[in-house]
């Protein structure tokens, strides 16, 4: 049994259901949590998702070379939604030690995770936030960096961006990342609007299920590199995990057109 999981938290009947059956479960992408019932997990690293996004953001704006302080905002995920506070952590890993020492500035002040997050991973919510945290704290700053943990909100993002006159020579917009390169923010990329993405090729990821599938029918035992991260509340769930690519308007070209993910045409 292979569950794409959207309430990730409602499932243990029909998983007991399943363990009484003897059914293996493989839980997809987002994590199965509260039930000892998952048998694997296939996903990407989801902290490497959050540590590509904060590697450009220290890269571009040249953290590791002194420069700053530049100002930040943060944003993340759904609540409701495991994979957030891996986004999280993994960008914030990287990002803590200049927060630290004042190179980077969240000038909101709103660097917790229940601070941050965006219900549903929806864009117009992160557009009205972005356009509060504008109004409250930039009326005579600028912002330099976002960090976003998804395309649909990165898009959000810019539209409060640009509705308060950013992407000009005298007020240019900041970096800011994302993920899941989908189509209007590979787009938004060759534009010169949202810097980066990161790209988590789908078409894998199901090719890792399906060879899970085909060693539990087997009797063998499937291929896993990770068998510590992924704590559901109820077990450690054994996982195989893909590693994304961070994508940017340098790369765009060779990952995902060379990758036959999108054609130059749906580009144009």
């Amino acid at each position: 049994l292979i569950i794409a999981a959207i309430d990730n938290k409602s499932l243990n009947k029909v998983l007991q259901q399943a363990a009484d059956a003897n059914i293996p479960v493989i839980s997809y992408d987002r994590l199965i949590l509260g039930s000892k019932n998952v048998t694997y997990y296939a996903s990407f690293d989801n902290e490497q998702v959050g540590r590509l996004q904060a590697r450009f953001i220290i890269d571009k704006l040249g953290l590791e070379h002194g420069k700053g302080p530049f100002n930040i905002e943060l944003f993340a995920g759904s609540s409701d939604d495991n994979n957030t506070k891996y986004f999280f952590s993994g960008a914030l890993h990287l990002l803590q030690p200049f927060l630290d020492s004042r190179q980077l500035v969240v000038r909101s002040g709103e660097t917790a995770l229940n601070q941050v997050t965006t219900l549903r991973w929806d864009g117009a919510t992160a557009q009205k936030r972005m356009n509060n945290i504008l109004a409250t704290s930039y009326r005579t700053k600028t912002v330099d960096a976002v960090l976003s943990p998804y395309d649909g909100i990165s898009i959000g993002v810019l539209a409060a961006l640009r509705s308060n006159d950013y992407g000009s020579l005298s007020k240019p917009l900041p970096v800011i990342t994302g993920q899941d390169a989908e189509l209007a923010s590979v787009k938004s990329i060759i534009a010169g609007q949202q810097a980066q993405t990161v790209y988590k090729d789908s078409r894998l990821l199901a090719d890792v299920a399906a060879n899970m599938v085909d060693d539990v029918l087997n009797k063998r035992k499937p291929q896993l590199n990770d068998t510590r991260t992924y704590d559901n509340g109820a077990k450690v769930v054994p996982a195989y995990l893909l590693q994304p690519i961070s994508v940017d308007k340098t790369n765009y070209d060779s990952v995902l057109v060379a990758g036959g993910y999108y054609t130059d045409a749906e580009l144009k």
